[in-house]
């Protein structure tokens, strides 16, 4: 990647005092006067639940320009408007304009999924949209394979790529298959920013793993984040960890 499409975002404005936005980590990080550098092709926002992924990918995705819901920019459905206003202050400094993007939001896919099926049934969109996709119905598929279907055929690269918790759907095989796709997308100039919980996809080389916490927002080797060292402590020794956990009688 020649320069990052994204190379930074900050808060520009403050929140309303009374918004639950400020009692979020990422967000109270942001409204010190920090602000968040992407200096890598790849970028991990990680962290426990709450700490403010989900909400910060969102809002630099609207930000940008893509649909709260998912999708890239030419998707204007609506179901619920459930996102935050968060994006409304923020700044995004852009190094160059990306020819390609798309915000994947595992939580909302099957509503994604569902526009692209009701446009093609609009006589007027020739070729089908599902082409772009496999030629296949992404509710005819897994959750997991639809979810591959998309990257693999509609990601073409140079391009922008918001990815929140796209593990969800993937078994460890599969994750791997994803690690793949990332790689072939970032040597077609593309910037990928993803929040996830998987210890599998921190692991791809040269990436800067973000560690969000209640003490800020820190970049951290991925064998360091809660996540690693809770995995291999499990697969250490899991009948420990499990009598520990369980309580299990002697």
């Amino acid at each position: 990647m020649e320069q990052p499409y994204i190379a930074s975002v900050e808060l520009c404005m403050p929140l309303p005092s009374d918004s639950y936005l400020n009692h979020i980590p990422a967000v109270e990080y942001l409204a010190k006067g920090n602000q968040l550098h992407f200096q890598k092709p790849v970028t991990f926002l990680v962290g426990e639940n709450g700490t403010g992924k989900s909400t910060l990918i969102e809002a630099i995705a609207v930000n940008y320009g893509f649909n709260p819901e998912g999708g890239s920019k030419n998707f204007q459905f609506s179901t619920t408007a459930s996102h935050s206003d968060l994006h409304q202050h923020l700044k995004l400094t852009r190094h160059r304009q990306a020819k390609d993007g798309f915000f994947l939001r595992a939580e909302s896919f099957y509503n994604v999924a569902s526009n692209i099926d009701e446009l093609d049934r609009i006589p007027s969109f020739s070729p089908p949209i599902i082409n772009s996709y496999g030629g296949v119905s992404l509710h005819e598929q897994s959750h997991g394979e639809s979810f591959l279907s998309l990257v693999q055929n509609r990601l073409k690269g140079r391009g922008l790529y918001l990815f929140d918790e796209p593990e969800s759907a993937l078994s460890p095989m599969r994750l791997l298959t994803l690690l793949c796709e990332i790689d072939r997308l970032v040597k077609a100039d593309s910037q990928l920013i993803i929040a996830t919980h998987s210890p599998i996809l921190m692991a791809y080389p040269n990436a800067e793993v973000l560690e969000l916490s209640a003490d800020g927002i820190t970049s951290v080797d991925f064998q360091k984040t809660e996540h690693f060292k809770t995995t291999q402590a499990f697969f250490d020794n899991p009948q420990r960890m499990l009598k520990y956990l369980l309580k299990e009688e002697r």
